[in-house]
């Protein structure tokens, strides 16, 4: 390492800047390469190396129509990827591929600071796809390395140490700190401007309005937060009561379970809701998820207090917000754990919910026929009915799995009597099946289940390895009733987390083998601090910017109250600034000012003097003019110099500046009549 630096420093300075440049590009793109073409993170690598290797042999650049080619080449290559030139994702790979020819050019503090140009904006790219906080402390590196690529750039020629760079940068960086906090405080808060039609499906992660048997599955392989949920004065229900609703599925077609359209649910939006017990109240954080539904506590009776967003109720207990999720949203909601919902008398609402495809699932179709025909059940109600078939899951073989192998298109008669096994929306699909065929009304319910407290911060986490369906079963006189018939296959699934997880990694298994609660340990403290990251900074929205006045004496706060005190922060901010600058000037060189002030003396007598000339040339053409009267003056001239440049000069500058209003210096020649 410490021949690689001295191989570094011995380089001319134009290579080793050009050096330290492109380790700047490289960290603001690295972030970059998941959501950029193969093509343009390769392309950009390979003109970074290219690049180092010329500086560090001296070799010419190369000429101009090699640089076109590889313009042209980029421009084709991204309009064949993004079927555009326009728009987020193809703005962003073009910039990216633009920085990195530019470097290509670099011979000139022109190119230089086009480079630097670009790199800022490079830069701010990195949060149109992520805000995270291992972003913002990359970019928080990658914006102190311009700096100080900027401040190298205008040092004066030698070859000063990037270290003395880096510590400008990084007070030009502390000074502006406090108006980089106010303009995050109080600058008015805006939807995102990138946003465009084409980028509003993508990126898609957790539930859908759909579930192909086997899609939950895929979702318990992802370990990333779906939701944080913050119970008013830590009261969360028990972990068993953790069922966050989602979109409920009602139509099948033997693989694919799909809501139902909102005509055919023919219901009021409450869905006919009756609760009982205490409410629960809460906080959710949501993760941006471009979908459009906002999770709630089972059941929710009144609409989340979502800012920003318009939120109305479907009549199967779902709320559902006017756009998609695509920020980090906080909401309050309040719930009830006991309830019931839907009609309670047999209505024609409910003919959708006994609905099976013609000819599918025909042995479980029997199984029901002869579950009904058994002496017990022949006139037994719903309930028992229900306990029968949870009896078969708990006593018949059946196991809780995420690898079921793929299923055929009689999902149903595969789980019952085939392969008894599979994850939750295997169970909940077999048994909704089962429950139809037995002519009992059922759906489908998916969101998430259960959670885990973090004890750094007291939130529960909500992953979307928790994501779960369960069912709903109607009841004459009661209405809908939860059933979780995973529950009865495995006990320990609904509310004691023992979650089915995919195998760890290397270096997690490492520290679970060294300490199994060192990287659970590790992983709280590090959502927990995301947590705040998100919280303060990420969710700082429009209506607390609002707060925040009210918290200054502003009775009714509003946009234009807002920008008054930005205003006046921001002149205020100015006016700080100028008289700050106007006493470093009054502070500057206090030895130069100085030495000024006894130019202008001698300038004043009649020898006037050039602006660059020492003390020293000063003594000798104040003696050649005034002779002995300038002799003191020459020997406080001479100390003067000695005070700079002598280490052992006993004299101090305040002795001198006493000693210079004692002097008697030459007067000005009287003019001749």
């Amino acid at each position: 390492m410490n021949k690689f630096m001295r191989e570094i420093s011995a380089l001319p300075r134009d290579a080793r800047d050009t050096l330290f440049l492109l380790a700047v590009i490289a960290l603001i793109v690295l972030p970059q390469a998941a959501n950029l073409p193969w093509w343009c993170t390769a392309i950009t690598a390979m003109v970074l190396v290219w690049r180092s290797t010329l500086a560090v042999e001296a070799r010419p650049l190369p000429g101009k129509w090699a640089r076109v080619g590889l313009l042209v080449l980029a421009l084709a290559a991204t309009f064949a990827t993004h079927r555009t030139l326009l728009g987020r994702d193809a703005g962003v790979t073009l910039i990216v591929i633009l920085l990195a020819l530019k470097t290509l050019e670099l011979r000139a503090r022109r190119d230089a600071f086009v480079i630097f140009f670009l790199g800022f904006f490079a830069m701010l790219t990195n949060f149109f796809y992520s805000q995270s906080l291992m972003t913002a402390v990359a970019m928080l590196l990658a914006l102190l390395g311009l700096l100080t690529a900027l401040v190298n750039a205008h040092m004066p020629v030698g070859k000063p140490p990037l270290m003395q760079a880096a510590r400008t940068a990084s007070w030009m960086a502390l000074a502006g700190a406090p108006i980089m906090l106010a303009l995050f405080l109080l600058f008015p808060r805006f939807a995102p401007l990138w946003g465009t039609p084409a980028d509003a499906m993508a990126g898609r992660t957790g539930l859908s309005n759909t579930m192909r048997v086997g899609t939950i599955a895929e979702l318990a392989l992802d370990d990333s937060i779906a939701a944080r949920i913050k119970f008013d004065d830590n009261r969360a229900p028990p972990q068993s009561q953790l069922y966050f609703r989602g979109p409920v599925l009602a139509q099948f077609d033997g693989r694919e379970w799909s809501a139902l359209p909102s005509w055919a649910r023919g219901a009021p939006p409450s869905g006919n809701l009756r609760t009982n017990g205490p409410p629960v109240r809460y906080e959710v954080t949501l993760e941006p998820n471009h979908r459009p539904w906002l999770l709630t506590l089972d059941a929710a009776p009144t609409a989340p207090q979502a800012p920003g967003y318009e939120v109305t109720g479907t009549p199967d207990l779902q709320w559902v917000a006017n756009r998609p999720i695509s920020d980090l949203v906080r909401y309050r909601a309040e719930s009830y754990t006991q309830f019931h919902s839907g009609p309670l008398r047999q209505t024609a609402a409910l003919r959708p919910y006994l609905a099976l495809p013609p000819g599918s699932n025909p042995r479980t179709a029997a199984l029901a026929a002869e579950m009904r025909a058994q002496p017990a059940l022949a006139g037994a109600g719903t309930q028992a009915f229900i306990r029968a078939a949870l009896q078969r899951l708990r006593t018949g073989g059946y196991s809780y799995t995420l690898e079921p192998g793929v299923y055929g298109n009689d999902t149903a008669d595969e789980f019952w009597f085939d392969r008894k096994e599979g994850f939750c929306e295997h169970i909940a699909s077999a048994f909704v099946v089962l429950m139809r065929g037995a002519g009992i009304p059922a759906r489908i319910v998916t969101g998430y289940q259960g959670g885990e407290l973090n004890s750094v911060d007291n939130y529960w986490v909500l992953r979307q390895s928790d994501a779960h369906a369960w069912a709903e079963v109607w009841e004459d006189g009661t209405g809908w009733v939860r059933v979780d018939p995973t529950g009865a296959v495995s006990p320990g699934r609904v509310g004691q987390l023992q979650r089915l997880v995919p195998q760890p990694g290397l270096f997690a298994g490492a520290i679970g083998a060294m300490s199994p609660t060192l990287a659970q340990n590790l992983r709280a403290a590090w959502e927990a601090v995301n947590n705040g990251w998100n919280q303060w900074v990420l969710n700082y929205t429009q209506s607390r910017q609002l707060n925040l006045l009210k918290t200054l004496g502003f009775n009714a706060p509003s946009l234009e109250d807002l920008a008054y005190v930005l205003l006046y922060l921001l002149v205020g901010a100015s006016l700080a600034g100028a008289a700050w600058t106007l006493w470093e000037r009054s502070q500057h060189d206090p030895w130069l000012r100085l030495l000024g002030q006894a130019r202008a003396r001698l300038a004043k007598a009649g020898l006037q003097l050039p602006d660059t000339a020492p003390p020293r040339q000063m003594a000798a053409q104040a003696e050649a003019r005034f002779g002995p009267a300038a002799q003191a003056v020459r020997e406080w001239l001479l100390k003067l110099e000695a005070q700079r440049y002598a280490p052992a000069s006993p004299a101090s500058l305040a002795a001198l500046r006493a000693e210079f209003r004692r002097l008697d210096w030459p007067a000005a020649p009287t003019a001749r009549r």
